[in-house]
């Protein structure tokens, strides 16, 4: 039973060292690590290669090790094809999803612009369309600003949640208004 116990203690380490070489291939193709972590899957592999030359009784630890090499194989696949991409010049690093901000930060980003600030910022915004526009007096009070702007927070609230919103001027039509969005 000791040798059953050990060989599947030596499997446990081949899942954990492939998981392991996955999470830096990953981080090699997102451009976090400088160089592939080639002499990690060379051991590896010859550990692997190593390892089909045993003979194994127990038919469960049997199939658990042809799945663990199949596993390393395909990932072998799947790296071998990769890495061809970026010598070809083809394949586009996605540092895009690296460099994005959490909702929770960009929430917290949002929370923290002053509701007066924005609503005399829209207010003489929305006065200076009015005046391109052609229309006489100057508009809204940024009071008048300010109390729309936190009823279209309470409806997008209401109907969206949490989600991060922008208010700009919309000159598109025959008078000025401003306009709700949701950030993206």
């Amino acid at each position: 039973m000791d040798e059953r116990r050990q060989l599947a203690q030596e499997l446990d380490e081949f899942q954990q060292q492939i998981k392991e070489l996955e999470i830096h291939y990953e981080q090699y193709f997102a451009g976090i690590e400088k160089r592939e972590p080639y002499n990690e899957r060379k051991d590896i592999a010859r550990r692997i290669r190593h390892f089909t030359n045993r003979h194994i009784v127990w038919t469960d630890l049997k199939f658990r090790y042809q799945s663990i090499a199949s596993r390393f194989m395909s990932y072998g696949q799947y790296w071998d094809r990769i890495l061809r991409l970026i010598d070809d010049g083809k394949y586009h690093r996605h540092t895009s999803k690296l460099k994005t901000t959490s909702p929770a930060i960009r929430s917290s980003i949002t929370k923290t612009i002053d509701p007066k600030l924005e609503a005399t910022k829209l207010q003489q915004e929305l006065s200076q369309a009015r005046n391109n526009c052609g229309l006489s007096g100057g508009g809204p009070s940024a009071e008048k600003v300010a109390s729309f702007l936190a009823a279209q927070r309470e409806k997008i609230k209401a109907r969206y949640g949490d989600k991060p919103i922008e208010f700009s001027v919309d000159t598109s039509g025959d008078k000025p208004r401003i306009k709700v969005s949701l950030k993206k």
